[in-house]
């Protein structure tokens, strides 16, 4: 279970926790700076049962999470949305 963020600019997704873990995000629940975004979701989300999606738009990636399989997920898929590989979803490395 856990917060999805992505990077507004690169589309990079990762966990609250990787972000703490990078010292992007505090421990404390403070989101992380920009050009970082929560991506809204229920809290308790999981890659098993929810894709993470993602979209560029106006020169920046957007992102949601969506059941898998569902017709939403089929809808966002026609639309031009695409899914985030679970390997994609890694560690992430603090800007210099």
């Amino acid at each position: 279970m856990a917060l999805f963020f992505i990077d507004t600019e690169s589309g990079q997704v990762a966990t609250q926790r990787q972000l703490i873990e990078a010292g992007v995000a505090a421990e404390d629940g403070t989101p992380p700076p920009p050009p970082w975004h929560l991506i809204r979701a229920t809290g308790d989300a999981t890659t098993l049962w929810y894709a993470v999606m993602r979209k560029q738009t106006r020169g920046i990636f957007i992102g949601t999470l969506v059941i898998r399989h569902s017709d939403h997920h089929a809808s966002l898929l026609a639309e031009g949305w695409e899914e985030v590989g679970v390997e994609e979803i890694r560690e992430v490395q603090p800007r210099a």
